[in-house]
């Protein structure tokens, strides 16, 4: 891995390590609060703590990077972008539900665009963390220093597949449902894991796709780099890769046609 990667993969574990202190710190507190943004997505005193924390940390490390984050936007520029998803499933946060988790990433300018080239997903409440670094694989552990190698499935056609999302009301919203229906009378057995949990699941290969049809580039950077690493591909609903189309879907890399096929089907 390439020396410059393997420092950001170490800071970015450092900076999911403070933002699970403040986080696990709060969660299920009593002096939590929640109130809701314009767009009516819950959002909790913690999430804004843990990323004011992160940018400081950011800033400190690493000045000349950029830094996209839900609470301030996007703050500077360049060929380096760090993404932070400060609680990712911060429903489940508020409502004490232990699915939820800090994704970290960092996107580099490549081909003309922002590609992620290291991540990692840190859920303490579930005690599980994943990461990954662009051309070094990906991996599950407590730390870098005792960690199993990820890799997808070998599913290869979809009745033999298990299938994950977040919400039925996301792909009715989007004009999608009769195409999820579809997909779900087609698969083998169908869960809402929701958010980040799925993508690590694909990447774990325990199911074999999932797809969400509305997302934020927070909500997937670092999953897209810890898929593709364990041998998967993710792309959006439109079929193009990475994690900025708004939308996506994630799978063992067999099934990934299939999986866009269906979910692009004429209503």
């Amino acid at each position: 891995m390439q020396d410059h990667l393997d420092d950001d993969l170490r800071f970015a574990h450092v900076l999911a390590d403070s933002a699970d202190a403040v986080n696990m710190d709060r969660f299920k507190g009593l002096d939590l609060t929640a109130r809701t943004r314009p767009d009516m997505t819950s959002v909790s005193d913690a999430e804004n703590a843990v990323e004011k924390l992160i940018r400081g940390q950011l800033r400190r490390s690493r000045p000349r990077d950029a830094v996209l984050g839900a609470g301030e936007g996007l703050v500077g520029g360049g060929p380096r972008c760090w993404v932070v998803d400060a609680i990712a499933g911060v429903e489940n946060y508020v409502r004490g539900v232990p699915v939820w988790a800090t994704q970290i990433s960092l996107l580099e300018v490549s081909e003309g665009g922002y590609r992620p080239v290291a991540g990692v997903v840190s859920a303490p409440a579930l005690a599980r963390r994943w990461w990954a670094a662009k051309d070094h694989g990906a991996f599950t552990g407590r730390s870098l220093s005792s960690a199993s190698r990820l890799r997808v499935s070998g599913v290869s056609t979809l009745p033999d597949a298990s299938f994950a999302y977040s919400s039925v009301i996301g792909w009715e919203e989007s004009g999608r449902l009769n195409n999820f229906l579809a997909l779900s009378r087609e698969v083998w057995r169908t869960r809402a894991y929701g958010d980040f949990w799925s993508y690590m699941m694909v990447a774990e290969g325990v199911i074999d796709i999932c797809a969400d049809p509305q997302l934020s580039p927070g909500n997937m950077a670092a999953n897209a780099i810890i898929v593709t690493e364990a041998g998967g591909t993710l792309t959006g609903l439109d079929g193009d890769p990475g994690p900025l189309s708004g939308s996506a879907a994630a799978s063992n890399g067999l099934l990934h046609n299939d999986l866009l096929g269906y979910l692009n089907q004429p209503s």
